[in-house]
């Protein structure tokens, strides 16, 4: 995200910064931006104006303070070189004025403090093409620290790392569970990257805030937008506020209890003060009813009977009227729970409205079982043609076997007679080569039953043997 003022770039080798004293709308000058309210207040005397500033660096994932003992008056968004570890530093202007000695006060820094830095001169060119250098090493050496320290197999996770603008100091953020020896580690990084170490240990919230992040609200992150001290947060928070004890529901992205708990917890604690505490159980004339719920919002106790499933609504008077007929050894019949009238308007189902005009349940119905009908009406004509296609199979046979059998009787012609069977032909009417004439019978007709021809003439006819082959030796007529 980037500011679309346009005044945030640089004119005359100078940055010009936001123009917008505190209002820049936008949040892209750093991470955690602050709106200086106390900006355009008058001040009877100006002697008494706040000569410290803070300045926000590594895009606005840490803080400082800094005396301004020059001449210049700096504003919000304005590029600066202050004091640093044996060099400078370069950073952004993130608060002037009166609101740093409230943010000074919440801190518990003292103004008058010969600790606090000074402020050196405003960033030139050269100044911030050495701070863009330095930052682009920083994504290897945090690589590279990440291996030697797991070669020392020290318990711990580098986070983050931050160089110094001039190249001559490293910051080394760590998470850890338990104390961890580094002074070997320290010496490791020193002679590799050639920069004086110091390393601070974070927690994972302050991890969270550093890597940034959506919510599980689709907002970003409060650690990384706006939040700077974070406030212990205990289950506790839940149960005031009805919530189911869920650790997935309830943890954040740092692993731990979500810090907006704790946001709405004094308004449930304010409102619960008008509450019974003694009223988690009332003795009824037929059982007893056990709390259930409370409702903040409508002042409503909500209790359920061990015969049944159903919640009753109760108010506040009419607990206390019950625990107090309780002391006195009386339980009431009834409960006397209130109707509860929701304002919320009742989801009316839509009219289903036919769009085309021509689409209707029923005509989709007809046309499919039109098409079934038209189905069953084809495949029972397949069915009748396949049984004509069979009969008329039958009938081919018959007539087939009839006129074979009709062709193996003996006739007369040209004053011979002639013969089919198994392959002889005798005739006077055609020359026989040795008295026989033989011819390759027929395979279809060798196994077939057939019907012996008659004996016409004084003629000798024998049947062939179909076991001594296809040819056969025909016999002379007496």
């Amino acid at each position: 995200m980037g500011c679309g003022s346009g005044g945030c770039g640089t004119k005359d080798g100078a940055p010009g910064g936001c123009q917008s004293h505190g209002s820049c709308s936008t949040g892209g000058c750093n991470r955690m931006n602050v709106h200086d309210w106390l900006a355009n207040l008058p001040f009877s005397d100006p002697e008494s104006n706040c000569r410290i500033i803070e300045v926000s660096f590594n895009n606005g994932s840490r803080k400082d303070f800094f005396k301004n003992n020059t001449l210049h008056f700096y504003e919000k968004g304005d590029m600066i070189a202050v004091e640093g570890i044996s060099g400078f530093d370069v950073g952004m202007v993130n608060i002037t004025g009166e609101l740093v000695r409230l943010q000074m006060k919440k801190k518990n820094v003292d103004e008058k403090s010969p600790d606090i830095k000074k402020v050196l001169r405003r960033a030139s060119d050269t100044d911030i093409a050495k701070m863009k250098e330095t930052k682009a090493r920083e994504a290897q050496v945090l690589i590279r620290s990440r291996a030697m320290a797991r070669q020392l197999n020290l318990e711990l996770k580098m986070a983050e790392v931050e160089i110094q603008a001039d190249g001559r100091k490293a910051t080394f953020f760590y998470i850890a569970d338990d104390r961890v020896d580094f002074r070997e580690l320290i010496k490791l990084y020193a002679g590799e990257f050639k920069v004086k170490v110091e390393m601070r240990q974070i927690g994972a919230r302050q991890e969270a805030g550093k890597v940034g992040g959506i919510g599980s609200c689709g907002r970003e992150l409060c650690c990384s937008s706006w939040l700077t001290d974070f406030k212990s947060v205990n289950t506790n928070a839940a149960r005031y506020q009805n919530l189911s004890i869920n650790q997935t529901k309830l943890s954040g992205q740092c692993g731990r209890l979500k810090c907006c708990l704790n946001y709405e917890l004094d308004t449930y604690m304010d409102a619960l003060q008008f509450f019974p505490d003694d009223a988690d159980m009332l003795e009824m004339e037929r059982s007893r009813a056990f709390l259930v719920k409370k409702d903040i919002f409508k002042n409503l106790m909500w209790y359920t009977m061990p015969d049944s499933n159903k919640q009753y609504p109760l108010t506040i008077e009419r607990v206390k009227k019950i625990k107090e007929l309780n002391r006195q050894g009386v339980r009431p019949a009834d409960l006397e729970p209130v109707e509860v009238i929701t304002s919320k308007p009742k989801d009316i189902e839509p009219v289903y409205a036919d769009v085309v005009g021509q689409i209707s349940l029923k005509s989709l119905e007809k046309t499919s079982r039109k098409r079934r009908d038209n189905e069953r009406n084809q495949q029972g004509d397949n069915r009748q043609q396949g049984n004509r296609q069979g009969d008329n199979r039958q009938q081919g046979g018959r007539q087939q076997q009839g006129n074979r059998q009709e062709g193996n009787r003996p006739q007369q012609a040209g004053g011979g007679n002639q013969q089919n069977r198994g392959g002889q032909q005798q005739g006077g009417g055609q020359p026989n080569r040795g008295g026989q004439n033989q011819q390759r019978p027929n395979p279809n007709q060798q196994n077939r039953q057939q019907r012996p021809p008659q004996n016409r003439g004084g003629q000798n006819q024998q049947r062939p043997n179909p076991n001594q082959g296809p040819k056969n030796e025909g016999e002379k007529n007496n």
